[in-house]
């Protein structure tokens, strides 16, 4: 029996147990292949939702910020929010805490004994650093939240104030539709071709894919936001270059299959 089921391992090239794991049932494959196909169109979801409802949202917003007016006294007495409202608060306490994800970045305000709450902030300067308590400071109001704190003619946004900085809602969107993308014809081969969907395996194509898709939106989005450069710039980039890397990501195992 020893010798029998050794001439069988010599015999294949290769050791009894490895045929077994290489070999994955068809059915269990194309449920594989179902599952990659509903991720896909969850962030096909993902992408559809940024595209017509975020960035626009977002977009909106910043410009009615950018075009609303100092409140008149007409509105101040029948509380309108949609113009800007000055207030004058005092500082309770900061909190200016570095450290990493964890960073905190904050302000307690009061006003006339009548009203409390906290404002955030994104890094702790220019004007969060300087502030102490008892400060007085000049809050500027938009919509029923404090955009602006300043003192001294020293000003900062809260985390409240509307940035134009659609280029990241842009790559966040790329993202989402490229994984779509990715996750899709993952599935359908598997779907098509149950028992030989190679190079659309997870290692080495669809892990240098991912991590191609990531960098590329996330190393266009970013530059875009740091420029100005309008946000349409990012899938106008990012989708081709994403496009012919997963060209030449695909073309370079059979390349090292052939050079060896």
């Amino acid at each position: 029996m020893t010798t029998r089921a050794r001439s069988t391992a010599y015999s294949t090239g290769r050791p009894p147990n490895e045929g077994r794991a290489g070999r994955r049932s068809p059915g269990r494959t194309r449920f594989t292949g179902v599952l990659l196909i509903l991720l896909s169109l969850m962030s096909a979801a993902a992408c559809h939702w940024v595209f017509v409802r975020w960035l626009p949202s977002d977009g909106e917003r910043y410009r009615d910020y950018r075009a609303a007016e100092p409140c008149s006294s007409r509105a101040m007495e029948r509380g309108w929010t949609d113009c800007l409202s000055t207030w004058h608060l005092t500082v309770e306490e900061t909190v200016n805490e570095a450290a990493g994800k964890g960073s905190s970045y904050r302000a307690t305000l009061t006003y006339q004994d009548s009203w409390r709450g906290t404002v955030s902030f994104g890094d702790p300067g220019p004007l969060l650093e300087r502030l102490e308590s008892g400060d007085r400071v000049e809050a500027i109001a938009w919509r029923g939240d404090i955009m602006v704190l300043g003192k001294d003619g020293v000003r900062q946004n809260t985390s409240e104030a509307p940035r134009d900085e659609l280029q990241m809602n842009a790559a966040v969107g790329v993202l989402a539709g490229l994984v779509a993308a990715q996750l899709f014809v993952f599935g359908a081969v598997r779907l098509a071709r149950p028992r030989d969907h190679e190079p659309f395996t997870w290692d080495p194509y669809g892990r240098r894919l991912l991590l191609t898709i990531t960098a590329v939106c996330f190393g266009v989005g970013l530059p875009a936001v740091w420029t100005g450069i309008p946000w349409w710039t990012v899938p106008a980039v990012a989708v081709p270059v994403v496009g012919c890397a997963a060209v030449l990501l695909r073309l370079r195992p059979s390349r090292s299959a052939e050079g060896a």
